[in-house]
């Protein structure tokens, strides 16, 4: 009996001992809320690191999207996020809704993400001017897409806080179908998880930009683009929509370890015909484009491109 304890009491040391070496190997990703590309994706990229990656675990964990994402990650309470090209932009430079700069580097361009404003035929709304004193969902608080929509209403002088709601994407596509808002927004890649499944049950309708009306916008915030959502991207979306595109960015800290972040993007960029099976916008990424970051790549994954592109 007394053997047994010793044997047990060594045991139980043994692992306390080992408990730091496997924290290390746990990988968290921040993504966004449910029905957002940022959570598919992430959950597709924990799934590839579970796969390609030794002695380690990695999980997607459901969060309020960039802004969140960022803060998080610099606090070393998540190893690498999702983050929209222009919040980590201005996390980096301290500008808003970031009191000072925050210690995070990039570590690949993923694919282009778009402000999708939707509403239903039946509200009678057919442009983004006719949001004036509607309500509508601008996404999960802290969000970049509530900053974004934000921005895209002011400069249609559409924007009334009192009518706007911080929803996420699923809770806001769902409070459209039962008529308690008037429009929701979602920012991501498309098509998107949950505007598929509200096109599939009523009659979508996609409001597009107007290029004069928010050229000064596109001034003021150059790292914003003008994107063409393709007819057909949607069920029953019959012309082209113009939106605007703030492009997905994979980012980590700076103090995040060389050798992990290398081993991370070098799993996940090595095995991207595995990625590409989650969702089809994944299949936008890609080894070429990866470095097209908008601020400076983490040494790991800047190492990782180096190598491949010789």
């Amino acid at each position: 009996m007394k053997l047994m304890k010793l044997i047990a009491g060594a045991g139980l040391a043994l692992a306390m001992l080992a408990a730091p070496g496997q924290a290390q190997d746990r990988i968290s990703i921040g993504t966004g809320g449910t029905g957002g590309l940022f959570y598919i994706i992430g959950a597709g990229m924990a799934e590839v690191l579970n796969k390609n990656l030794p002695n380690a675990t990695a999980r997607a964990e459901v969060t309020g999207a960039s802004v969140e994402n960022i803060r998080r990650v610099a606090a070393g309470q998540m190893t690498f996020g999702f983050s929209s090209s222009s919040t980590l932009y201005e996390a980096s430079v301290g500008e808003t809704p970031f009191e000072q700069a925050l210690p995070v580097e990039a570590i690949a361009y993923l694919y282009p993400a778009v402000l999708q404003i939707a509403t239903t035929a039946d509200t009678g709304i057919k442009t983004i001017a006719d949001l004036a004193g509607k309500r509508i969902n601008l996404g999960p608080p802290g969000s970049n897409s509530a900053v974004l929509a934000q921005r895209l209403l002011e400069a249609y002088g559409a924007f009334n806080p009192a009518n706007a709601q911080f929803l996420s994407y699923n809770e806001g596509t769902a409070a459209l179908m039962n008529q308690q808002i008037d429009a929701a927004v979602v920012l991501a890649g498309a098509p998107t998880a949950a505007l598929i499944d509200l096109g599939s049950q009523r009659d979508m309708v996609l409001l597009s930009i107007d290029e004069e009306t928010v050229k000064p916008m596109l001034e003021k915030y150059p790292f914003y683009q003008v994107y063409e959502l393709a007819p057909g991207t949607y069920e029953g979306q019959e012309e082209k929509v113009l939106l605007i595109n703030d492009p997905a960015t994979l980012f980590t800290s700076k103090d995040a370890n060389e050798e992990t972040i290398y081993a991370i993007t070098k799993a996940l960029f090595d095995n991207l015909g595995q990625l590409a099976e989650v969702h089809p916008q994944a299949a936008e990424i890609s080894v070429e484009t990866g470095p097209n970051t908008p601020i400076a790549l983490h040494p790991g994954a800047k190492r990782y491109f180096d190598e491949v592109a010789r």
